[in-house]
């Protein structure tokens, strides 16, 4: 059968033939019929699960010890501004972080024999602190640096606080950064080379633009730790949002603010992970392409 064609279209446009109408209708109805089999699922599974919890015999008292309005509303406040302390810690450290495991990465991918010590220095921070878990680095920098009482550097515990998560952090970054510098091809160095382009302005204008375009959503990954991580800063009494929270929990023996504090995290880092998600999509349909 012939495709079918509009008296009034142009003659010489493109219809699709009725069986083409016929397959497109039939993907439509099938994913459609997949889309109702997968939200039934998901409603059931998470109702029964709901079911459970709430018809056990404990949830009355976790009800009233993790749910309770009252606590919720009489602990918001003293959160909401501890959690804008993380949120400030998250946008400095994320800053410094980049500087910072760029120039590591940069380190560790240099040719010269001149700059093996800077190289060697390189390979030794990202193994030393990606080694150490970043609640003891920030206690070490917490509460060891201001007991050195060196002079013109602050004694504040969200500084050092801060500079902790950036080294902890700056080690990881850095090899996601090195990573994406050497999944670069040689040829592009060599093209750039060809040109007259020394090796500097070879890894400035064209491998480093195009390494930190593939290592993005890798990168939002790290930061979505981080911005998690914010919260051991409590550990060295920097009154964050989950010091506010704990402050609270222990002077009215009730811990609903633990919780409100648990969703302040999960309502900024849950968009920026779907933002991640599309991103990672958005990357792989395009190297599918060819676009990279």
């Amino acid at each position: 059968m012939g495709p079918v064609r509009d008296p009034g279209a142009d003659p010489l446009a493109w219809q699709p033939s009725e069986r083409e109408l016929e397959r497109r209708a039939l993907r439509r109805r099938l994913r459609l019929r997949s889309l109702l089999i997968a939200t039934t699922a998901v409603v059931v599974v998470f109702t029964v699960l709901g079911l459970v919890v709430v018809s056990s015999p404990g949830w009355p008292r976790v009800k009233e010890l993790f749910f309770n309005w009252d606590d919720a509303r009489a602990s918001f406040p003293e959160i909401w501004h501890g959690f804008w302390l993380n949120v400030q810690l998250f946008l400095i450290c994320e800053v410094c972080i980049l500087v910072l495991s760029l120039a590591v990465a940069l380190a560790r991918t240099a040719r010269s024999p001149w700059l093996a010590p800077v190289r060697v220095t390189a390979v030794v921070y990202t193994d030393l602190f990606r080694g150490i878990p970043t609640i003891l680095l920030i206690l070490m920098c917490g509460f060891g640096m201001p007991a050195l009482q060196l002079q013109g550097l602050p004694n504040s515990p969200f500084f050092w606080s801060g500079v902790a998560l950036t080294l902890s952090y700056g080690a990881y970054v850095a090899e996601v950064f090195r990573a994406g510098i050497e999944s670069i091809h040689p040829s592009q160095v060599a093209s750039a080379s060809a040109l007259g382009l020394s090796r500097g302005q070879a890894m400035r204008f064209v491998v480093v633009p195009q390494a930190v375009r593939r290592v993005v959503p890798p990168l939002l990954n790290d930061f979505v730790s981080l911005q998690k991580d914010t919260a051991l800063v409590s550990v060295v009494g920097v009154f964050d949002a989950v010091f506010a929270a704990r402050d609270y929990a222990s002077y009215n023996f009730n811990y609903t603010s633990l919780v409100v504090v648990a969703m302040f995290f999960v309502v900024l880092t849950v968009p920026l992970a779907r933002f991640t998600d599309w991103l990672q999509r958005r990357y792989a349909e395009r190297e599918r392409a060819g676009a990279l």
